[in-house]
């Protein structure tokens, strides 16, 4: 591998594969590197793992979904087989084993990686390092006791490798859902720390959610439309792609048998404990149904599609908890989302905003001439880091990159 590049993109995901196709169709000269294999973060996800959004929303450059199931959702290894299929079909330049350690400027204008394979100089370098960077685990995590089995999602396999016992899920996201369910079904006794979490139907007046996100223009909701920085940190909406597709929300949990708690505050004595704000959480989740919903409806009206309201949400008839003895549990596994990680290893003064997010225009670093990103939460859209929108924004850097060389 050159130690001197012209352009290398980092991550071997949909957004890095994405950019890496769009410079190979401006005839840019690059490099990929993808520290495990392509498709390596969806490699790492829980063996039941699926889509949630349907097939046809993959709709990476060049290569939309290939498969003769369009509404279904994807299993794990399908994901990265289509990955791996689309890196085939225009010969990515993919180098795969390769850890991209450090980043920082050098004194030239040019930009120099630290890797696993030596130090290499570029003008440009895009990062694709993927939406999911570092898992959050709440304050109170480091209180619980050392032999307790606690692991983030992604260490999160399947039911039969945690030990004997209840499991407590901490974070109420479309992962923390998904996998308290499926805990549930196996057979284990669930309890589930709930926050703010939004949810909709997964099917309204014949159509699948994802369908009236698309028709509707929420795909394309923009940074700017957001009522705080901060909500770049909220899960999407509470919904999963088994069985064909299905609703997943608090009420379904808590009909199943999961049993819902407050946020989780830590561990004292011999017990955990949790806040009293279940109700808060469920209203707030109410309340974001509402919106979504409403936009929906709007939609129909002014597209003159029929519509009728979905049925308003049933009160839970939960007490929960405040405390639940230690002794019960097997295993915790804390699904609070993740957090940008840029900072840890790119060393840009500048470059990212007081939640980590990088500071760019369309994509293009505002700080670092020559840093592009692709694949965040919001970068541009609510679809920036999904396989129905990265491809929108690899365009719009890829076509930056280029220009840049023209203009040498």
């Amino acid at each position: 591998m050159s130690h001197r590049a012209e352009t290398v993109v980092v991550g071997g995901g949909q957004a890095g594969l994405s950019v890496s196709r769009e410079l190979t169709a401006a005839d840019v000269p690059h490099v990929v590197l993808e520290r495990g294999r392509v498709g390596q973060t969806w490699r790492g996800r829980w063996d039941s793992f699926c889509l949630v959004t349907p097939n046809w929303s993959v709709q990476l450059p060049g290569h939309p979904y290939d498969g003769d199931d369009p509404d279904g959702f994807m299993p794990r290894d399908d994901i990265v087989g289509y990955l791996e299929r689309y890196a085939a079909s225009f010969d990515a330049p993919v180098r795969e084993g390769v850890d991209v350690t450090a980043l920082r400027q050098g004194n030239d204008g040019r930009l120099r990686l630290e890797t696993s394979e030596g130090e290499i100089e570029a003008r440009n370098v895009v990062l694709g390092t993927g939406a999911y960077q570092r898992p959050h685990r709440p304050s109170g995590a480091e209180s619980l006791p050392r032999d307790l089995l606690k692991i983030d999602v992604e260490a999160y396999r399947n039911p039969g490798e945690l030990p004997a016992g209840a499991v407590l899920v901490v974070g109420s996201g479309q992962s923390g859902c998904q996998i308290a369910e499926e805990l549930h079904l196996a057979g284990r006794d669930v309890f589930l720390a709930c926050g703010r979490a939004g949810w909709a139907p997964r099917r309204i007046n014949n159509h699948d959610l994802a369908w009236w996100l698309r028709e509707s223009g929420s795909f394309d909701d923009r940074f700017e439309d957001l009522p705080e920085p901060a909500a770049r940190l909220w899960g999407n909406v509470q919904a999963s792609g088994h069985e064909g597709g299905h609703d997943l929300h608090y009420r379904t949990l808590h009909a199943m048998g999961v049993t819902l708690l407050g946020h989780f505050l830590g561990a004292e004595g011999h017990d955990a404990l949790f806040a009293t704000d279940l109700d808060a959480s469920i209203a707030w989740g109410d309340e974001r149904h509402a919106k979504i919903v409403g936009d929906f409806r709007k939609h129909a009206v002014a597209a003159g599609l029929p519509w009728t309201d979905p049925d308003p949400p049933k009160p839970v008839d939960a007490e929960p908890l405040e405390r639940i003895p230690l002794r019960e549990l097997g295993a915790v596994v804390f699904a609070g989302g993740f957090r940008p990680d840029y900072e840890s290893w790119v060393d840009c003064d500048g470059a990212f905003d007081g939640l980590g997010f990088p500071l760019h225009r369309d994509g293009a670093s505002t700080a670092v001439a020559g840093l592009y990103f692709v694949g965040v939460h919001f970068l541009r859209k609510r679809k920036s880091s999904l396989l129905i929108g990265v491809g929108e924004d690899a365009a719009i850097v890829a076509r930056q990159i280029a220009e840049r060389a023209k203009a040498d």
